[in-house]
């Protein structure tokens, strides 16, 4: 995979990909990741990326020309003839769609990836119509410029790659995992033989050693070597997780019977709690 950054503070990525599973991954060739100085692609002595906005406005925007010249010196695609089975140009934003886990599978299929990071007040918008393919956002709220969410996009990506991991199964069975088996999705008792096989929910509790910490003690199920009893545990620990945390996800989630069961009984137990409050 080949992963371009339009950015004008290339030097911010030094940090962020010269560190773990990124530097792993760039250094065995299973992902190429290049942040390109939109200075470069200036004309002026003063090398100007922004300027006013038509129409007044707080702050400056970043003009199209560099993005432009930026993405034909790369030799991308135009947007009209571009194969978006093998690559995509995003615009990063705070007016994008969300980037989560979904969007990251999908996009770890392609053959490569340029990011187009905004700053300032934004981007001309001509740069989304005519040479984005999506724009993205990483959350609801706003940053100083698209380094960050790029530096998120790609560390997301990058570990979802085939071997980018020492264990393969890492990236699936984890919070957000969803099932991409019959063996995953496979149950007994009533609940997925994997922790994670329902997908879509939160990941459960772990701990290590010392099995007893400042008086907080590791919950015995799993110190009795009991595998059934573990997973069972689990699971049950992944719905109170979600339904604390992330409600939300519980709408979209693969729910068994014995799941739904557990989430009733949790929220008679939440009630109750409250009630004696």
């Amino acid at each position: 995979m080949r992963i371009d950054i339009l950015t004008i503070f290339p030097d911010f990525f030094a940090g962020p990909l010269d560190h773990g599973v990124l530097r792993r991954a760039s250094m065995n060739g299973t992902v190429g990741i290049h942040p390109i100085d939109l200075r470069t692609f200036t004309h002026d002595r003063h090398r100007t990326v922004d300027d006013r906005p038509f129409g007044g406005g707080e702050g400056m925007l970043l003009k199209p020309e560099p993005i432009f010249d930026a993405i034909e010196s790369l030799a991308v695609t135009p947007k009209e003839t571009r194969d978006l089975a093998r690559e995509t140009v995003i615009l990063l934003s705070p007016q994008g769609r969300p980037f989560d886990q979904t969007v990251a599978h999908e996009l770890v299929s392609l053959d490569r990836i340029v990011l187009i990071c905004g700053r300032y007040e934004g981007v001309d918008e001509r740069v989304n119509t005519l040479l984005c393919d999506r724009e993205l956002s990483i959350g609801d709220y706003v940053l100083s410029g698209g380094e960050l969410a790029a530096a998120v996009i790609i560390d997301t990506v990058v570990r979802l790659l085939p071997g980018v991991l020492g264990n393969p199964d890492s990236n699936r069975f984890e919070s957000f995992g969803a099932p991409d088996s019959a063996a995953d999705a496979e149950t007994l008792d009533g609940l997925p033989r994997s922790t994670h096989g329902s997908g879509g929910l939160l990941d459960y509790p772990q701990y290590t050693r010392p099995a007893d910490f400042r008086g907080a003690s590791v919950p015995e199920v799993l110190t009795d070597g009991n595998h059934d009893l573990i997973r069972q545990w689990r699971r049950r620990a992944m719905l109170e997780k979600t339904l604390k945390n992330r409600p939300d996800l519980l709408v979209t989630a693969h729910l068994t019977k014995a799941d739904r069961k557990i989430l009733e009984e949790l929220r008679s137990e939440h009630l109750a709690e409250n009630s004696d409050d």
